[in-house]
């Protein structure tokens, strides 16, 4: 599953991924190393709340979450709206990920999924390993089962080294 984007981003595969502190709905602030040594991370950054796109990816990744937790791989949907919103979108859909909160924009600018003068995140997302190096970058609405695929294959080459 490669796409476009990898090749117009600031940040490429094996990049060290940016820190972030975000903060986050249900509650709390998350930090890219609270995952280090124990879980990978899927950063999903999506444009808005209850919007249609960003609705279907939001509810399939909350859908699917145990079959990435079983590869040991956390989901972070980042948007640029506060936790209000996010309250309200989790609320209305059920969903299960933490969604963060991006509201100074400062870590999607860094991760390249904001641009210039925009509002708003672009969709793409970004797998991040255990080590916080990008391993994965995709644009637009992934394939959920080539996604999955390559985190499976990412713990288990982690596994087996």
């Amino acid at each position: 599953m490669t796409s476009p984007y990898e090749e117009d981003a600031i940040l490429k595969v094996g990049d060290p991924a940016p820190q972030f502190s975000l903060e986050s709905y249900p509650a709390g602030q998350v930090s890219l190393k609270d995952f280090f040594g124990k879980q990978n991370v899927i950063l999903a950054f999506y444009p808005k709340d209850n919007t249609p796109g960003c609705t279907k990816e939001m509810c399939t990744f909350s859908e699917r979450r145990q079959e990435f937790a079983n590869a040991n791989t956390v989901i972070l949907g980042v948007s640029t709206d506060d936790t209000t919103s996010h309250k309200d979108f989790a609320t209305q859909y059920g969903l299960l990920n933490q969604l963060l909160s991006d509201t100074s924009r400062e870590t999607g600018m860094a991760y390249g999924a904001v641009r210039g003068d925009r509002v708003i995140a672009d969709r793409v997302l970004f797998v991040i390993d255990k080590k916080g190096l990008i391993r994965h970058v995709h644009s637009g609405q992934p394939d959920f089962d080539e996604l999955l695929e390559i985190v499976k294959a990412l713990e288990k080459l982690q596994a087996d080294s």
